[in-house]
């Protein structure tokens, strides 16, 4: 219980104040340790309780959440789409986010779009109802994500109605995020044969591919300005590794145990890569300047799961640990008017397995 004890050899009473701080400590998830070890996290404030609740992004008034929940406990087999009004579930523990996807097959990556009343996300729903099974077992126990041939990217209302589809290839179409510029979205798609970015305009029209090197590129997200874009990508190099990738993707899937983050202009050109630190280096998004990225790593893992938030400048120097508490902290995302930071992190989640999505003021 982070440093606290119900029990005390000489009180077996608390205090009425000590009670009182401890409950708080207990009901929101506040820690004494992370508050004094996560120097630019403060007033932290958790927001879901219970389930798999991850890649929390805001709207543009910056008042309220899009997220993928998995919760099989309330009927939700497998990832779908909430939203979530960040005052009230800031209040209220027994707050129901808000299903804006259709509630069949699976969803991922949503992201509000310029007007704040619809959402982007991808979806595999008309393929059928059924969550489309997960990669399965393997003998030599490599962890895979599935890469659904199904995905599809569709906007909808914040009442759940789609209210347009902006791929229809077949393939994989996903991890759709919107410029700040509201002029173009950016995406990961497997249209070439190879997991590549692309970019269209706000009606799926005018699509241009960003990169083309072989690997995993996926997501981006655009910088505060519009101009740049950040994202993940699996480069793999030897012959064996190749021939490992390629028969993966052949089989709807990627090994996300090896990637960096990598940075390029809007256009693809200028293509950068930002961090050299091995192992998995994931969810990165821009500074609210635009002149850091904060991202997930475990790099500095023992036994590879332990990930934590870490900033790095644009030339890869700088590199500063954000998080220490609890095993998994990933889905960062600062608020429109850079005073927030909200991510996805299985801290005080009391042993179980749950991951859910906390909010704290930013300190510089």
């Amino acid at each position: 219980m982070n440093g606290f004890s119900f029990y005390s050899k000489n009180k077996t009473i608390f205090s009425m104040n000590k009670f009182i701080c401890l409950s708080l400590f207990l009901i929101y998830g506040f820690s004494l340790n992370a508050q004094s070890s996560e120097k630019h996290l403060t007033n932290i404030r958790q927001l879901t309780f219970g389930g798999d609740n991850a890649e929390a992004y805001f709207s543009p008034n910056g008042k309220s959440l899009t997220c993928q929940i998995t919760n099989p406990k309330r009927n939700i087999p497998c990832d779908q789409i909430y939203t979530i009004d960040i005052k009230k579930a800031s209040k209220d523990t027994t707050y129901v986010p808000r299903l804006i996807s259709t509630g069949d097959g699976r969803t991922t990556c949503s992201y509000y779009m310029p007007d704040g009343k619809s959402v982007l996300y991808a979806s595999t729903h008309k393929a059928g109802k059924a969550c489309p099974p997960p990669p399965a077992p393997r003998a030599d126990r490599k962890y895979l994500w599935a890469i659904y041939p199904e995905f599809d990217i569709f906007v909808a209302d914040l009442k759940g109605n789609i209210t347009k589809q902006l791929t229809d290839l077949p393939g994989y179409d996903a991890e759709g995020t919107v410029s700040p510029k509201g002029d173009r979205i950016v995406f990961t798609s497997t249209r070439s044969g190879d997991l590549e970015l692309y970019t269209m305009k706000m009606d799926g029209t005018d699509v241009k591919q960003i990169t083309s090197d072989l690997g995993y590129d996926g997501g981006a997200f655009f910088s505060p300005n519009g101009s740049k874009l950040v994202f993940r990508a699996s480069r793999p190099t030897t012959p064996e590794e190749v021939k490992e990738y390629k028969e993966l993707l052949q089989q709807g899937l990627v090994a996300p145990t090896n990637m960096e983050i990598y940075v390029c202009n809007a256009d693809g050109s200028d293509l950068r890569q930002i961090t050299r630190l091995g192992k998995a280096n994931w969810a990165p998004f821009f500074t609210p300047d635009g002149k850091k990225i904060i991202f997930s790593s475990n790099h500095a893992s023992e036994k590879g799961y332990d990930f934590q938030l870490y900033m790095v400048n644009l030339d890869g120097t700088g590199l500063e640990a954000i998080t220490k508490e609890s095993k998994f902290n990933a889905f960062p995302m600062f608020s429109p008017d850079g005073k927030k930071l909200v991510w996805s992190s299985n801290r005080n989640n009391h042993g179980t397995r749950d991951t859910n999505i906390f909010i704290a003021d930013w300190k510089d």
